[in-house]
């Protein structure tokens, strides 16, 4: 059987690993109980923790046990990482709510049946904590020096660091030490921005129970630019229905750049690795080929195999030339950079831009089927599909954008 690091490593999860010989030597051996966090900032998943639950459903189906933690303690004090400001407080409700929507979402992807995977909330433990005992029994192990070489707080340090979120690489670094006492865990998995927290985790370990762990990160969902995926006409792209439609979840990776669909593909779906490059080896305009295997198939793991078709059998009646939005319709010249309101009101879409500007604050301007909710918003290339955009006025009138 396929060591998991091996299959992590060629699908290109792995970004950072404590110790790679060790622990590959430990998946051979044994079923190992790992965790990630998941912090309940919002009342739903999104993009970015896509990547995460991925990894973790590839462990679970070669043998190993996920730890499912929802931060139902650490999100009082919200991680700082790659935050230019302090995280909005949350209220003990809010954060609640959000731990409950988390275990729904999250039980889409894992198997809990059996013991095959654990839920746990850290407040269970981290409420619980006195301060005083909690200096005198973890302080000690870590040095404030070390602390502040940490990426996430050196980004901060300029414009103001708060002693409550200096205490968010305690609190993480505890709750590993917690689950290894109470489950056996011995690796937190996680994005690359949390390195320095999982560090921590290890270390403490290490100090406190002379227990040897492991900590390994995954690559961020990022562009071939750099850029953070996952942002939308209607801001992030959330796992959550309700939230972002199948169908604007199904576009979205449907009109990703060409030079990302290897990467996405390897991440986001279960394909073999062989049909992957079979897929993105495609070029012109077979790629978008690909995209739609693509598209397609991310859907269908976060939304289900029905809503996955649906998604696609609406995109081909949006784009391919029948329907409300076929080739009798206006269309208008677009190209990406350019903000929508300016291309529209051009277009004679809107008598001018204050109309368009109330249009949009009305929530009465969809593009690709998504409510446009800023009426600043500039066209990317990720909108245009096929060098084509749809823009729904009201609800009937529709506008076809075009690049060429």
């Amino acid at each position: 059987m396929t060591n998991v690091f091996d299959t992590l490593k060629e699908r290109g999860f792995i970004a950072q690993c404590t110790n790679e010989a060790e622990l590959r030597e430990l998946f051979d051996k044994e079923r190992v109980t790992f965790y990630i966090g998941f912090d309940p900032t919002a009342d739903s998943l999104h993009a970015g923790h896509f990547i995460a639950l991925m990894a973790m459903a590839h462990m679970q189906r070669a043998g190993h046990r996920p730890i499912c933690l929802v931060g139902g303690g650490t999100g009082t004090i919200g991680d700082p990482t790659g935050r230019t400001d302090m995280r909005k407080m949350l209220t003990d409700d809010d954060i609640a709510h959000n731990c409950e929507c988390f275990k729904k979402q999250i039980a889409r992807f894992i198997d809990f049946r059996d013991d095959k995977a654990i839920m746990v909330d850290n407040g269970e433990w981290l409420r619980k904590l006195n301060y005083i005992d909690l200096l005198r029994d973890v302080g000690a192990c870590f040095t404030v020096n070390r602390m502040l070489a940490a990426e996430c707080y050196k980004q901060r340090w300029e414009k103001g660091l708060t002693f409550l979120e200096f205490n968010y690489m305690v609190m993480q670094a505890y709750d590993f030490l917690e689950l290894n006492r109470r489950y056996g865990c011995k690796l937190e998995m996680g994005g690359d921005d949390q390195w320095s927290n999982i560090i921590a985790g290890v270390e403490l370990n290490r100090r406190k129970n002379n227990t040897t762990v492991y900590g390994l990160t995954n690559q961020l969902l990022t562009k071939s630019d750099g850029k953070k995926m996952g942002k939308t006409a209607g801001g992030a792209l959330w796992l959550d229905a309700d939230k972002t439609s199948p169908y604007e979840f199904y576009q979205y990776w449907r009109n990703v750049d060409d030079a990302d669909v290897k990467k996405c593909l390897s991440l986001l779906t279960f394909l073999p690795m062989d049909e992957v490059r079979r897929l993105s080896a495609m070029e012109g305009a077979e790629i978008n080929q690909a995209k739609t295997v693509l598209a397609y198939e991310v859907t269908k793991i976060v939304h289900g195999e029905a809503a996955a078709q649906q998604a696609k059998e609406s995109a081909e009646t949006m784009f391919g030339g029948s329907g409300a939005a076929g080739s009798s319709i206006p269309e208008i010249r677009a190209a990406s950079g350019r903000k929508l309101l300016d291309v529209l009101t051009e277009g004679k879409v809107f008598a001018s831009k204050g109309e368009g500007r109330r249009l949009i604050l009305q929530n009465g301007l969809s593009l690709n089927d998504v409510k446009v909710g800023d009426a600043d918003y500039v066209l990317s290339d990720s909108d245009f599909q096929q060098g084509t955009a749809i823009v729904r006025k009201g609800k009937k009138k529709y506008f076809r954008l075009v690049t060429n």
